[in-house]
């Protein structure tokens, strides 16, 4: 009786590879840990034997094909079904799936995003298995035809179903600062440093619905999405419709760092 499939009791990481090299490898395994710790589960393996792993999965893949690898530690199979629990030996499931080619050309038109009250526990720092309310979300922005939820939690924009979201204002980017009421993206700390990088000023505070919406761009990250432009909220057009400038400097600026 695994309590992974039992409770959602767990924690996962998603590394993403390109060209068998894994974006932000010690960040991802660093969040893992830190996963693991809130929750109690002690770590099976040391970081250096995690790497060896994944490096393993990743060479029994198609050669050098970009690929996410979805790693998944249940606190493990007790005999009963009970909502208290013993030290158990966790449970490990890691599987790659292909992550499929994105042309910069084919994404200035954006994507379109959905808003909803963000109802989630309070710990949504913390990468836990159990995503109900996420896939819901996730679900329901697809029922809309739109790529994703973006959640506010009494009038503040937090994070996406399963991303982080960023805005931009008068050549500012704003984001949700870390704490309790968002996943510290890997991808979303790769963002701020890249644009620190290009000399652009980064506010990580709260930004209400209203400044979504009047935002001159607004973007989502994630391990799989990368950095992808929302240009239509809740059937409203998100400045001119289309990508914007300082995206496009980011994006570029990541995909070197794909390559490096």
């Amino acid at each position: 009786m695994d309590r992974g499939f039992l409770f959602g009791d767990g924690v996962y990481e998603v590394f993403p590879v390109y060209n068998k090299k894994i974006i932000g490898f010690e960040a991802h395994l660093s969040r893992l840990q830190d996963g693991l710790d809130a929750i109690n589960i002690k770590n099976p393996h040391s970081n250096d034997d995690w790497k060896s792993l994944i490096k393993k999965i990743i060479s029994f893949n198609i050669k050098n094909a970009n690929q996410a690898i979805y790693l998944q530690i249940s606190r493990g199979c007790d005999q009963n079904r009970k909502h208290t629990y013993d030290e158990l030996d966790p449970t490990i499931y890691i599987q790659s799936s292909l992550i499929g080619p994105r042309e910069k050309n084919s994404l200035f038109k954006g994507k379109s995003a959905i808003t909803r009250e963000d109802i989630r526990w309070l710990k949504s720092n913390t990468k836990a298995t159990s995503l109900l309310a996420n896939t819901l979300y996730a679900q329901e922005a697809k029922e809309n035809n739109a790529e994703e939820a973006i959640l506010l939690r009494d009038g503040v924009v937090t994070e996406a179903s399963s991303s982080n979201v960023f805005i931009v204002k008068d050549n500012c980017i704003y984001t949700h600062p870390k704490g309790r009421n968002i996943l510290p993206g890997i991808t979303r700390d790769i963002t701020i440093t890249l644009a620190k990088k290009l000399d652009i000023k980064v506010n990580e505070t709260l930004s209400s619905k209203k400044q979504l919406m009047e935002a001159d761009e607004v973007w989502i990250t994630s391990s799989t999405r990368e950095i992808l432009p929302i240009t239509l909220i809740d059937n409203n057009i998100i400045n001119t419709g289309l990508a914007g400038p300082i995206w496009s400097l980011i994006y570029d600026q990541y995909q070197l760092l794909k390559t490096a």
